[in-house]
């Protein structure tokens, strides 16, 4: 049976979803689903972007990301629920009557035309006048840096190049939205990163609002300016970067988000001199502030317990404040110049550390662990659900 908008409001499961701030809603998305068969590939999505914004939706392979950003463009119709650009609902609109620009993860150029000639393809065929076809082509091309290309055809560009390109012909309609379909993935790892960041710059000098799909969760963290993270085409958490990490709604965001991931271990309700405590890795924690209510009032003896790696220090290098001492012997020690990631095993759990990179740390030596009570995350083992910050 598909969960209606009516069963959702009561459900206490329900994804985390922000209140975007009082600005003009773009793109809106109500209760729309879509069904293949017998198959939900999205399912009741509520969703309103706000004019300007980047928003990256973000998830594994399957997860829907993609069927929402074609419903979107007009290639996919929802099987139910409304979706709007403006205050127009474009369910039934085609794709060319949505004024969207769409980039693909393959580049798509006319391979026997030049730059110059794929640039201005577009408007040539709405028949624009060849006057304002030179100077959009001109600027957009000023814009992406590709000047001294225009004369090149595809197979002479670099990837990074062709990628430039690719966003420039989308951009030369002067789109209402922008829609990247996971457009960076045919780039190496170097020029991935270059080309994250003069995305980011071209958003913040255009303003358009901007839907970018990836299964990175690297790109979604430093690109977007909130997140839609996706699972099982049901939306999760919608949030800022920073919120997304610090303040998971559940389990799965606290896994997915984070590189390393968030250590996710057992434990168990108790009390310590009076107060909430939790019971994990051979230790027993006191809980502190509104965690601590929380849990009580929540009353599952069995708790999921989650510690990012940074805030697993080693001892010698930990801040006074951090109280609660673990040990145990290294398993993996990774060194990544910067830092030195560490598997340490503790009461049979592994644990992913950061260290500083000359720590000298071996595998198989013992060392001692600190951290802070305060940086705890706590989570329900049947929902999933954050009992952090209810």
């Amino acid at each position: 049976m598909i969960e209606t908008n009516a069963n959702r409001s009561r459900n206490p499961e329900r994804p985390e979803v922000s209140e975007p701030p009082q600005t003009e809603v773009h793109v809106g998305f109500t209760g729309v689903f879509k069904l293949f068969g017998s198959v939900v590939a999205v399912r009741d999505l509520n969703l309103d972007i706000r004019k300007g914004e980047f928003l990256v939706r973000v998830g594994p392979m399957g997860c829907g990301k993609t069927t929402t950003l074609r419903m979107l463009a007009g290639l996919e119709r929802p099987t139910y629920g409304t979706i709007q650009i403006g205050r127009r609902v474009v369910n039934r609109v085609s794709c060319k009557d949505r004024n969207i620009a769409l980039v693909f993860q393959s580049y798509a150029l006319y391979p026997h035309m030049t730059v110059k000639e794929n640039l201005a393809f577009g408007m040539k065929a709405r028949r624009e006048p060849r006057a304002r076809i030179r100077a959009r082509v001109q600027e957009v091309a000023q814009t992406l840096d590709v000047v001294e290309l225009l004369n090149r055809r595809p197979a002479e560009l670099s990837g990074g190049q062709r990628q430039r390109v690719a966003l420039g012909r989308a951009l030369i309609r002067e789109p209402d939205v922008f829609l990247m379909d996971e457009p960076l993935s045919n780039l190496d790892a170097a020029l991935r990163v270059q080309m994250r960041a003069e995305l980011a710059r071209l958003h913040e000098r255009l303003g358009i609002t901007t839907v970018y799909v990836t299964h990175d969760q690297v790109e979604a963290m430093t690109m977007g300016t909130r997140i839609a993270l996706m699972r099982d085409g049901v939306l999760q958490q919608v949030d800022a970067p920073e919120t997304l990490y610090a303040r998971p709604a559940n389990l799965y965001v606290a896994g997915f988000i984070g590189s390393p991931k968030m250590n996710l271990v057992s434990g168990r309700l108790t009390s310590l001199d009076g107060e909430v405590a939790v019971e994990w890795l051979g230790t027993c924690m006191a809980l502190r502030g509104k965690v601590a209510a929380t849990v009580k009032k929540h009353g599952s003896e069995v708790l999921i317990v989650g510690l990012r790696p940074e805030d697993l220090r080693w001892a010698p290098d930990a801040p006074s404040e951090s109280t609660v001492r673990l040990r145990g012997p290294v398993e993996v020690v990774e060194p990544l110049g910067s830092e030195t990631l560490v598997t340490v095993v503790v009461d049979g759990n592994r644990l992913t550390t950061r260290f500083p990179p000359r720590s000298g740390v071996q595998t198989g030596d013992i060392v001692e662990l600190a951290l802070d009570p305060t940086h705890l995350h706590v989570f329900d083992p049947d929902s999933g659900v954050s009992l952090r910050e209810q």
